[in-house]
Formats: C-alpha cells, sequence, structure tokens
C-alpha cells in the first residue's frame, strides 16, 4: 500500500519560511517524479513545484519561483519543499504527490500523478 506523509506545515508571519517534508512509503520512491500542490479553500488545486527521480530537474510556477525549493533525499524516501519569503496568498493546504506514467510536460497537471498525501496546512499571516 502505498502511502505519502507530509509534515512542517504551521502558522508563519509573511516574509518567513517553512520546510515541509514528504515521506513515501509502499513504493520505489526513486523511479518517480514527485510533486507539490497546494489548495486554498474556493480555489482550484495548484501546482507549486515538481522534481524528477535524480533531481536533476525541477518546476516551479512564476508565481513561487526563486521563493520555493523542491529537493529530494532518495534514500530518505522523502521530497522536501523549502519555501521562504512567504507570502499571505501562499496559504493553503499543500500536497505532495507521487507521479505514476508521467512524463515531463505533465508534471503541473494533478490528474497525472496516481498517489497523493492528506496535506499540511500552510498559513502566512500578513
Amino acid at each position: 500500500q502505498v502511502q505519502l506523509a507530509e509534515s512542517g506545515g504551521g502558522l508563519v508571519q509573511a516574509g518567513g519560511s517553512l520546510r515541509l517534508s514528504c515521506t513515501v512509503s509502499g513504493r520505489t520512491f526513486s523511479y518517480y517524479i514527485m510533486g507539490w500542490f497546494r489548495q486554498a479553500p474556493g480555489k482550484e488545486r495548484e501546482f507549486v513545484a515538481a522534481i524528477t527521480w535524480s533531481g536533476s530537474s525541477t518546476w516551479y510556477p512564476d508565481s513561487v519561483k526563486g521563493r520555493f525549493t523542491i529537493s529530494r533525499d532518495n534514500a530518505k524516501n522523502t521530497v522536501y519543499l523549502e519555501m521562504n519569503s512567504l507570502k499571505p496568498e501562499d496559504t493553503a493546504v499543500y500536497y505532495c504527490a507521487s507521479g505514476g506514467l508521467l512524463a515531463r510536460v505533465e508534471v503541473a497537471t494533478p490528474n497525472k500523478y496516481d498517489y497523493w498525501g492528506q496535506g499540511t496546512q500552510v498559513t502566512v499571516s500578513s
């Protein structure tokens, strides 16, 4: 049974930082692209970051580029999201996801990922 468990969310002031972690069990973690998404109340799930199995390629939307960094440790079956210079508009539930037969051009598409974590709340106060 594949399971993804996020941690590291919380309440932070604008301009602050948080580091999210997502640990995967039940599948060979190193084979797959990993992604982070977020969803704010009343909004669609939004792509935040993705990383290839080797860590050699990463993707970010313009909204977080330069502020967020995705990384992974295949020995620990864990992917990280370092978030700096946080803004109130970053407030959302953050989800990690594991890609199955996912092409690089599809990394920003939620329904191309086959397993998801339960999410962790990030709240940025102004």
